[in-house]
């Protein structure tokens, strides 16, 4: 069992905020039992538990179990944090499509008929703007020169770094929003609308402002200096994208403090990142908790695991699982990586080509409907990383948001970028660490092309994919074709207002100065 638990806090803290009025009134006074003063008073624990709320807000549907939503409305299993991203970041791009046809999933995994009435879209914008507003409640409170209690500035840290993960979101999914701060959060009024810039600068100022704030070194899964630089170096690796004007010397500057400064090493088994036992590994900077008894959902790496097997082909009890979903499975753009062919990859020494499952499915993804087209990628599972642990019916594998192999991919691609703060060389030799980890044969010189390719080999079925091939200029378009993109076998051109989602039509209704994306 993981050694972070998530409490359930209603009894003590009320949030009066709603997913409506953090974008309409902002009427969001909280109701409290008891002062704060006198809740720290009775248990000076309780602003740990508070925090850990929030952090419960990115793991799980909510803190009352699987079964309940922080999000009026909304399908517990369906509106997680880690389950949109994937949905949004996986399933639309090249790496992973699937096949169960749910309204609104179907029209991501062939990236085609968005419209702003897509649920999958709604779940990620209000959980983000669920976190926001709670955080920017509890910052008030907690600034206050009446309370007093021990690492207060570093609560406030970490209230402030989750708030700011929540609107890189919002700037990398939906490119504008609500802007909710300290100064504007009792609001009556429905607030303007803030473009993808304005949000990305003050995604910014709040990073920066708290890196010498916050703890080199909090408690696992918590966030410390390492992950709010990495947060900040991710801003301003995709800067041309967010702001227009690109910024690789800063995201080189902060991928370097992360590698240098941060303590972490790459784990000599890639396996032990995506498994149960993932929360002693010495990479993983920043994971989303799982765990099969304390902290369950239908909607973190539950539904990677147990989304990826099925009785059918495979036995879900040899990866730790209950049950098979048959959902999920990886295109030959991922895993074409290894080989191009089946007996290809089965024999290519890399060891991230065996994280597939090729017995009894075929390499083309004819149908992405037919669960046996396409490999089931296999990269996270319910056991440890020996081999060892029990079947259970949720997945206690943390999701690694952030990791050291990805700092060193992203300083390799700034150089080649022409940051004045990298270099090629050190860039290489950050590539090569990372193939030899997994026996992968070293390069002799890199391209921006191998770092992509590298990144979908390493990286995929993370929540980033769709954002690197938008950096890279290769989402939209007809440039660059995968397995049923457009909705078509081979791949089809699509629009270029894709490279954002259109804000959820509930958004709009709810707050009359929201403007929906161009195109949609």
């Amino acid at each position: 069992m993981k050694n972070i638990k998530f409490k359930s806090l209603a009894f003590i803290f009320l949030f009066a905020a709603t997913i409506n009025s953090c974008t309409r009134d902002l009427d969001t006074t909280p109701k409290v039992d008891l002062t704060l003063e006198n809740l720290l008073a009775n248990d000076p624990n309780a602003v740990e538990g508070l925090l850990s709320r929030l952090y419960a807000s990115f793991a799980l549907s909510s803190v009352n179990g699987p079964g309940s939503s922080d999000i009026s409305g909304a399908d517990p299993g369906e509106s997680p944090f880690i389950r949109g991203i994937v949905n949004l970041q996986d399933f639309t791009a090249d790496d992973m499509k699937n096949r169960w046809g749910d309204n609104g999933l179907d029209q991501l995994t062939t990236t085609s008929n968005w419209t702003d009435n897509n649920k999958f879209f709604k779940y990620a914008y209000d959980r983000l703007y669920y976190t926001i507003p709670q955080a920017t409640n509890l910052i008030a409170i907690l600034k206050s020169d009446d309370v007093n209690y021990e690492n207060k500035e570093q609560v406030i840290s970490e209230l402030r770094f989750l708030r700011a993960l929540s609107y890189y979101y919002i700037i990398d999914l939906f490119g504008k929003g609500v802007l909710v701060t300290d100064e504007n959060f009792n609001s009556t009024v429905p607030l303007p609308e803030s473009s993808r810039k304005e949000l990305y600068n003050y995604v910014e100022s709040e990073l920066r402002d708290i890196e010498d704030k916050i703890s080199p070194s909090t408690g696992y899964g918590r966030a410390n200096k390492s992950a709010v630089r990495m947060l900040l170096a991710k801003l301003y690796l995709n800067a041309e994208v967010y702001a227009g004007t690109p910024n690789y010397n800063d995201a080189a500057t902060y991928t370097a403090k992360v590698i240098n400064e941060g303590g972490y090493s790459l784990e000599p088994n890639f396996r032990k990142n995506f498994s149960a036992d993932n929360n002693t590994s010495k990479e993983i900077i920043f994971p989303l908790i799982a765990d099969a008894v304390s902290s369950q959902s239908f909607g973190n790496t539950t539904y990677l695991v147990n989304g990826s097997l099925s009785t059918d082909t495979m036995v879900p009890a040899d990866f730790g699982a209950a049950e098979g979903w048959a959902g999920h499975r990886a295109t030959k753009s991922w895993y074409g990586l290894f080989g191009t062919s089946t007996a290809a990859i089965q024999s290519n020494p890399d060891q991230r080509s065996k994280l597939f499952w090729t017995t009894g499915h075929n390499y083309e993804m004819s149908d992405y409907k037919t669960w046996t087209d396409g490999f089931p990628a296999t990269k996270f599972w319910n056991k440890n990383s020996d081999g060892s642990g029990s079947v259970t019916a949720f997945s206690s594998t943390d999701f690694p948001l952030f990791r050291l192999s990805d700092a060193y991919l992203m300083y390799a691609e700034c150089a080649l970028r022409g940051a004045s703060t990298a270099t090629v060389a050190q860039g290489l030799t950050y590539v090569n660490t990372v193939r030899a980890r997994s026996g992968a044969t070293p390069f002799t010189t890199i391209t921006l092309q191998n770092i992509l390719d590298e990144r979908a080999r390493e990286l995929n079925f993370e929540g980033m994919r769709r954002q690197d091939l938008i950096r890279y200029g290769k989402f939209t378009g007809g440039s660059y074709l995968w397995p049923w993109k457009g909705g078509v076998a081979e791949g089809t051109s699509i629009p270029s207002y894709y490279n954002v989602f259109p804000i959820p039509s509930t958004a709009l209704q709810s707050n009359p100065n929201l403007t929906q994306n161009m195109g949609y």
